[in-house]
């Protein structure tokens, strides 16, 4: 997930033939960076993204909630869809313990619920407990940090939590071993602010 948030890699996401986040009336953002995408999609279907500089677009989705590029229940631009999409991961809701969110989106909420993970390692698993826990901080404590720094979207809010997970997490200087901290809101808000 860090890899393709990072724009490293696309997520792999064995999707199969499910396509809720295709299905769930979502807004795809694409940058102007995006030839290949912007030259498979009509232009009659995007639209300026609110807030963001000209160039970066939002495909819509139509009266069911579908997007205008899913032909016969398959993306029909697949090999040039937006960054965006070879980016969604649903497992990013159980990775860092919102199973079932996000509810306004219940396909999708449907979905995660589905995924498990296993570790290969101790360090593996303290990862996970880190994400989890900003997270929780997140959703719990969102009054303890100044506005707009922790997104209300819960896929926003998830992908916050990944890309903040390390904040979580303190090596001992005498042993050497990592343990996963609750640090305090103000201290992981100057970590987000930062990282901007």
């Amino acid at each position: 997930m860090q890899r393709a948030l990072r724009g490293d890699a696309s997520s792999d996401v064995a999707c199969g033939d499910c396509t809720a986040c295709c299905t769930s009336s979502q807004f795809v953002h694409i940058g102007p960076e995006e030839a290949s995408t912007l030259a498979h999609i009509p232009s009659e279907l995007l639209f300026q993204a609110p807030r963001l500089p000209k160039g970066h677009l939002v495909l819509g989705y139509d009266q069911n909630g579908h997007c205008p590029m899913l032909v016969d229940h398959q993306c029909s631009i697949y090999e040039h869809r937006p960054l965006t999409c070879r980016t969604y991961d649903c497992r990013i809701f159980p990775a860092v313990g919102m199973e079932r969110e996000p509810a306004e989106k219940p396909e999708i909420a449907r979905q995660a619920q589905r995924w498990e993970f296993t570790f290969a390692t101790r360090a593996d698993r303290r990862r996970h407990a880190a994400a989890r826990a900003a997270a929780a901080m997140f959703r719990t404590q969102p009054g303890r940090f100044s506005a707009g720094v922790v997104p209300s979207n819960p896929t926003q809010l998830a992908v916050l939590a990944i890309e903040i997970h390390d904040v979580f997490l303190r090596t001992d200087a005498d042993t050497g071993r990592v343990a996963v901290i609750s640090p305090r809101p103000e201290d992981v808000e100057v970590e987000i602010v930062h990282r901007k």
